[in-house]
């Protein structure tokens, strides 16, 4: 369990990683100037024991131009102000001090020659500066890492449990590791809490589901084999031909009853039983729909031209691509006035066009509300029937005609 909230947790450790860094270069700068004290001392020493017994200097004073070192005096003679100077190139570092005489000042002239590391050396030591640099960088990194990974260590957690659990099968064990009593009262244990209640609700969902699903499979069947049995019986007793027609209906509106229910419920219970991956042919789907359907052209004159540029073949729900053809052709049987030009089916080799005529009036807003409720089948259900399947579908609509394309 953990004391602090995520976000004080976040703080305290980049606050620690920030200390333990500066502590580390503090430690680095402080050795380095040290170093460079002792080594400055060293040569000083070794520089007076090497003329020993006579103890020479490197800093010597000067009280006129003219006593200074012959590299130094044409400098000299320019009056320079007082103050600190360099000669890089003579290693020498010069004092210019105020004696009070306006016309001279005097002069301290520090030969750093014999002490100051060779060139070798100093390639050395900045070897050694840049691997420590480097060093306490990855040091840096790696600590930051591995504090930021334990401040964020219950975020981890959850995620990794959250990531392992299928919300369609949802065990005890997948309610313990995202119980939210195993985090602390933090933003970690509320979004825990958030997690579980949607789980809960996912889980009663899909019971719901599933149990509708199952009654309504029985419920809704029942009634059309009630049906298709009395019409059974009907045909074996002496009917009119007018009574026969009747029946016919009945029997096409059962029959296509059946298969949208079938349809529907693959819908609602999201599976596809294998069902998707149906390889079958467009054209024979599309004339039984034109047969199906042209009932709703007697009396109106209409004809239908059915061209087949292509004899297509497609994976997918083959029952799901009959019940969207037999609403298209339905909305373009049953809206197209008499007297009209023929309605025109177009098979491609990856697209379906149905176009069919309007007579006056909004042929945009007519499109969409005779789609929108024909044959108990709107451009919704019509979609997602295509996108279950990997289809697409459109509808387009000018001044006079409206065309409506299923393409996959």
């Amino acid at each position: 369990m953990y004391r602090h909230s995520l976000h004080k947790r976040v703080a305290i450790a980049f606050a620690m990683c920030v200390a333990v860094l500066s502590i580390a270069w503090g430690f680095a700068f402080f050795a380095a100037i040290r170093l460079s004290e002792d080594r400055v001392l060293t040569q000083q020493l070794q520089v007076a024991s090497d003329n020993y017994p006579a103890i020479t200097t490197n800093l010597k004073a000067y009280d006129k131009v003219d006593n200074l070192p012959q590299s130094l005096q044409t400098w000299a003679q320019t009056n320079p102000a007082v103050g600190l100077y360099e000669f890089d190139s003579e290693e020498l570092h010069v004092a210019v001090i105020d004696t009070g005489n306006e016309q001279s000042h005097g002069f301290v002239v520090f030969d750093v020659a014999q002490i100051e590391a060779s060139s070798s050396e100093d390639w050395w030591l900045l070897f050694i500066i840049s691997s420590l640099v480097g060093t306490l960088g990855l040091l840096g990194f790696g600590l930051g890492i591995f504090v930021m990974r334990r401040a964020l260590a219950p975020v981890t957690q959850l995620a990794k449990a959250v990531a392992d659990i299928d919300p369609e099968q949802l065990s005890n064990e997948d309610y313990k590791r995202i119980d939210a009593n195993r985090y602390t009262n933090d933003e970690v244990g509320m979004l825990a809490s958030t997690i579980e209640q949607a789980f809960e609700r996912v889980s009663a969902f899909i019971a719901r589901e599933r149990y509708f699903t199952d009654s309504a499979s029985h419920e809704l069947r029942t009634p059309v084999t009630v049906i298709t049995g009395a019409l059974e019986l009907l045909e074996q007793s002496q009917l009119t031909p007018a009574d026969m027609k009747v029946i016919d209906r009945v029997r096409r509106a059962t029959y296509d009853m059946n298969k949208m229910i079938e349809m529907f419920l693959c819908l609602a219970r999201e599976t596809d039983d294998g069902l998707y991956d149906e390889q079958f042919l467009v054209m024979p789907l599309v004339r039984k729909a034109v047969e199906q359907q042209r009932y709703l052209l007697n009396g109106k004159l209409v004809g239908v031209e059915l061209d087949e540029l292509a004899n297509p073949i497609i994976y997918g729900h083959a029952q799901a691509f009959s019940i969207a053809v037999n609403n298209l052709v339905r909305n373009a049987f049953e809206h197209t006035l008499a007297g009209q030009v023929p309605i025109a089916i177009l098979i491609k080799e990856h697209e379906l066009l149905i176009t069919n005529q309007f007579s006056g009036g909004d042929a945009q807003h007519t499109a969409t509300e005779t789609a929108s409720h024909g044959y108990g089948l709107g451009l919704g259900i019509v979609q997602r029937l295509c996108e279950r399947n990997g289809w697409s579908f459109s509808l387009h609509a000018d001044t006079a005609h409206v065309v409506a394309r299923l393409s996959w």
